[in-house]
């Protein structure tokens, strides 16, 4: 079980964008370059920034912006915005052995700290904004 590749390459995008911002054209071929993936992951991942309010893209000679302050978003924002997860971030097999001890209660024993653990790291995500971020980046 992972968290989708599409959240860290958000990060690396949203970094690329505002640190390149003014100097270059950002493109989905620029961002791909500094990812190293096809330029079409890019634009995915854009289209999912942009609905949610966090970039705009203009074609041709625009390229991407970032549109709130940085202050004003978090990581989480980022995180909710590309789908990082569905419902749970831990996948639990469906059907545990009811007849077997362990079986019909591995629910009741684990659920509440695999709930704990996702909402831990929820609460992280939220706290970080993306100036905290780009504070860290060194260019």
């Amino acid at each position: 079980m992972q968290i989708s590749s599409r959240f860290t390459i958000a990060l690396h995008s949203l970094i690329c964008i505002h640190t390149f911002d003014g100097a270059h054209k950002i493109t989905s071929d620029f961002i791909a370059e500094s990812v190293n993936v096809n330029p079409v992951i890019i634009r995915n991942v854009l289209g999912q920034l942009k609905k949610a309010g966090l970039v705009e893209v203009q074609r041709g000679a625009g390229g991407a912006h970032i549109v709130p302050e940085l202050s004003e978003f978090t990581l989480y924002d980022v995180f909710i915005a590309v789908d990082s997860i569905q419902d749970d971030l831990f996948a639990f097999h469906d059907n545990p052995n009811p007849n077997c001890p362990v079986g019909k209660q591995v629910h009741t024993v684990l659920d509440g700290y695999l709930d704990d653990v996702q909402n831990a790291m929820i609460n992280e995500l939220k706290k970080t904004t993306f100036e905290d971020v780009m504070q860290k980046v060194e260019i």
